[in-house]
């Protein structure tokens, strides 16, 4: 069972992870994975790059990720042991025209290849349709990270585009993936686990 303590700001329970708001308690942590070169080379995250050059790593970087109507930051946690093992986020959020940016960022290297970050993705998607009735994600891939896009492609996920020279890679100019899926992709996602998502109201959202 997920603790008491946790649910009046968890977004959704899935069936090992829960995602819930972030908390001032957290900031050691995104600290940490801020500063994490294997997260650097393979997510290479904004949210990071602002929390450390912007904000200093101070709280005072929770309050302005929260106030940004334009982005949903969760942590995500695992149910035993209500350990963080790291972020699934939705930026470039447009309601009126039902689509956003996913980014997950499996933090914790106890909890790789071991599926904590591919249902806490999923949890977020099927969240991002079925609460705030979103019709399409996306998401950016370095085409080195072999992992994820392995990953994506199991999961529905179409490569819709190549975005050249977008981003600076070991001395040179890479290019970066964007792939998307549709609301009844993710429907049919859901349909083929052996889980059912639980949704909690969460005011800052609503």
């Amino acid at each position: 069972m997920l603790l008491d303590a946790v649910v009046e700001d968890t977004f959704a329970v899935g069936k090992r992870v829960y995602a819930r708001a972030l908390r001032c308690a957290d900031l050691p942590h995104l600290s940490a994975w801020a500063d994490d070169p294997l997260l650097e080379e393979m997510v290479g995250s904004e949210f990071f790059e602002s929390f450390v050059r912007d904000y200093g790593r101070a709280p005072a970087f929770l309050d302005a990720v929260r106030a940004d109507r334009s982005q949903i930051n969760m942590m995500i946690c695992t149910r035993e042991g209500d350990r963080p093992i790291g972020l699934v986020r939705l930026f470039n959020l447009h309601r009126r025209d039902g689509y956003a940016f996913l980014e997950t960022i499996v933090a914790d290297t106890r909890a790789l290849r071991l599926g904590y970050g591919i249902e806490g993705s999923k949890l977020i998607a099927y969240w991002a349709i079925d609460v705030l009735k979103l019709r399409r994600l996306e998401a950016k891939v370095y085409p080195w990270n072999r992992l994820s896009i392995n990953t994506m492609k199991r999961r529905g996920w179409k490569l819709e585009g190549v975005l050249r020279d977008a981003v600076f890679h070991e001395g040179d100019y890479r290019d970066l993936l964007v792939f998307g899926i549709l609301a009844h992709e993710i429907e049919a996602n859901k349909a083929d686990d052996d889980w059912t998502p639980v949704y909690h109201a969460v005011p800052e959202v609503a």
